[in-house]
């Protein structure tokens, strides 16, 4: 015989409370399985299964008229899960987005206006982004006479936002939206490119043939910086190597642009490197290239690709220095 159970029992087996128990039956979503000639409600032992599946779909968010699909058939658990699965998806981007501009506000002192706007940029679309980082690059670029291609190198530089972004990597993308709508930023990064290609130097820097020799040499440098981190001492034949190489291409480099080959010169400013030098104090004094080097610092923060290492890259220049010091 099925073994019917109390109320009571029945609340103490699913963890609903008695009046929840009452609710769901006067719903019509579990109704028990039987009453006592007291009027007494009870319940089997499937009932009771179906009274555990409700309690738990109500903890997942369902609502009684998904419920009563599930138990009537009418949709299959799967689909039901499906369903709540993305609108919990969605719930969870929109409370990272709202932490991002609560972590902004808390880090900055921020106006009233600004919390609406910052709102409104964690909340954009992939198209508003691309949009958004096209009138920059319009502004930035526009009047540049180079060569097209190196318009769009510059324009390829652009964040893509994860579908399930890190606070860090909202924060970021708060901060780049921002900037690139300032028309401070904007401006003295026209003109520092502006300036910069403005020369006949300047313009070939930008042609296909000089970016595809420094694509080159970067990978030489990144090679040389792979062995260094793989710790193989500078006075082996394999830095030997790698270093006299990178000396060779920046001679190669250099006379594309000045058409004059020296690799000596080429190893003495590689031996010679002075971190404090001219071209380091140019840089650290060029605003136009502190913002452009933040502009591509936040966009590798949200694109979740590896930052700028100053420290690791002044190991590599020296590592390849000793190396050609070994070989002198």
């Amino acid at each position: 015989m099925n073994e019917l159970y109390s109320i009571g029992d029945v609340a103490r087996r699913t963890g609903l409370s008695v009046s929840a128990i009452r609710f769901y039956a006067d719903e019509g979503v579990v109704t028990p399985t039987g009453l006592t000639d007291g009027g007494f409600r009870r319940y089997d032992v499937h009932a009771i299964a179906r009274l555990e599946l409700v309690r738990t779909l109500r903890d997942l968010g369902a609502g009684l008229d998904d419920i009563r699909r599930v138990l009537a058939a009418e949709t299959t658990l799967h689909d039901l899960a499906v369903t709540h699965l993305r609108l919990v998806e969605d719930r969870l981007r929109q409370f990272r987005a709202r932490r991002a501009v609560l972590r902004t506000i808390v880090r900055q002192h921020t106006t009233t206006e600004q919390v609406s706007l910052m709102h409104k940029l964690v909340s954009m679309s992939d198209d508003d982004r691309d949009r958004l980082i096209d009138r920059f690059w319009d502004f930035v670029t526009d009047g540049l006479k180079v060569h097209p291609g190196y318009v769009e190198r510059l324009r390829s530089g652009r964040p893509h936002l994860p579908e399930e972004p890190s606070a860090e990597q909202l924060e970021a993308w708060i901060d780049l939206a921002e900037i690139v709508q300032d028309e401070e930023f904007r401006t003295t990064l026209r003109d520092f490119f502006h300036r910069t290609f403005a020369t006949e130097q300047g313009k070939l820097i930008a042609s296909p043939e000089i970016m595809d020799r420094i694509e080159r040499h970067r990978k030489l440098r990144l090679e040389a910086q792979a062995a260094q981190q793989a710790g193989v001492p500078a006075d082996s034949p394999q830095a030997r190597d790698i270093a006299e190489r990178v000396a060779a291409d920046s001679a190669e480099l250099a006379a594309a642009l000045t058409g004059e080959y020296d690799v000596d010169r080429a190893r003495r400013s590689i031996v010679e490197f002075d971190p404090d030098g001219r071209a380091a104090q140019w840089a650290a004094t060029s605003a136009g290239l502190q913002l452009l080097t933040r502009y591509h610092s936040l966009v590798a923060t949200i694109n979740g690709t590896p930052q700028p290492d100053p420290d690791r890259a002044a190991a590599t220049r020296e590592w390849t220095a000793a190396a050609l010091r070994r070989d002198a």
